[in-house]
């Protein structure tokens, strides 16, 4: 009989929210984000005999990140989760890989009197700005990302001449709405990176070619959009798109003796098509365990 053994395992503090204020000055700034902490070893004896020796309890992994927002700094996501994982792993023996998931919320100013008010702020909604950050005796890998981008152009869109078959009924066009929920992640080759106006970039650059790009399917948009950050950071090598095609159908109107040209719609929310695309230099380096994500699967 074969023998059965302990394959890949890892273990870590999921969503920890936390938020950060600068009260230095009167004029406060805030940082909102949820972490995830995760840490890979061997911990063949926690599993195998519920030896926790090695184990450092995923409360301490909470407890550090809080304490971290203060000792370090929260300005940079992708600093703050860099010096988490460099700790986990510089500073707790039984730990060779460390994993770092933040998501940020963003705030802006309330306007109040025609002004930034200094204390108060609204949440703003465009989309939550994500790294992950993984340190291992291999290396230090920082991916940086988006999600929940929603983005909408109501022409510049076509969808024809597609391959079909006896179930196909979809009737081409040349003009219609295309709108996405846009996820996006980068792979930086460095972490001598100036990462807010990297990150503000980036988001440019994807906005701007969805916008600008005379779309003939999402998959030509989706490369465009990859290949613009490539070309725009050289300290990007890899980036990964996600997006779901929400469906905008022309509603007929006929029935009410109106007209509809391509002015009202169904907005479907399900199912629908979601694209996927990786974009990548040609001579980018190993990818190593900057896509070993904490809640998916190891390998």
């Amino acid at each position: 009989m074969s023998e059965i053994i302990l394959g890949g395992n890892q273990y870590g503090k999921a969503e920890n929210r936390v938020v950060r204020i600068y009260r230095d000055t009167p004029r406060h700034e805030i940082h909102d984000i949820n972490v995830s902490t995760c840490l890979r070893g061997d911990f063949t004896a926690a599993h195998l005999e519920g030896d926790q020796s090695d184990v450092l309890p995923t409360d301490t992994q909470k407890q550090t990140a809080y304490a971290y927002a203060k000792e370090k700094g929260l300005l940079s996501i992708e600093d703050y989760g860099l010096a988490l994982a460099r700790h986990f792993v510089g500073d707790v023996g039984p730990v060779v890989g460390a994993r770092v998931e933040i998501d940020e919320y963003a705030w802006e100013r309330a306007v109040v009197d025609g002004a930034g008010h200094d204390h108060t702020f609204i949440r703003k909604g465009q989309e939550v700005r994500t790294a992950a950050i993984t340190v291992d005796d291999v290396g230090e890998y920082v991916v940086g990302g988006l999600k929940e981008l929603v983005i909408l152009k109501s022409t510049g869109s076509e969808f024809a001449d597609f391959l079909e078959d006896p179930y196909t009924i979809l009737e081409p066009t040349h003009d219609r709405v295309m709108a996405t929920s846009l996820t996006a992640q980068w792979r930086f080759t460095t972490t001598d990176v100036d990462w807010e106006a990297v990150y503000a970039g980036v988001k440019t650059q994807l906005v701007k070619q969805f916008a600008v790009v005379q779309s003939l399917a999402l998959q030509q948009t989706l490369y465009h959009m990859g290949r613009a950050v490539l070309e725009t950071f050289p300290e990007i090598t890899e980036v990964r798109l996600a997006a779901p095609n929400k469906h905008h159908f022309v509603y007929d109107l006929t029935p009410f003796g109106l007209e509809n040209p391509n002015e009202v719609f169904n907005a479907d929310d399900r199912p629908y098509g979601f694209i996927q695309a990786t974009v990548l230099r040609d001579d980018s380096p190993p990818a190593g365990a900057a896509w070993d994500s904490y809640q998916g699967w190891l390998a």
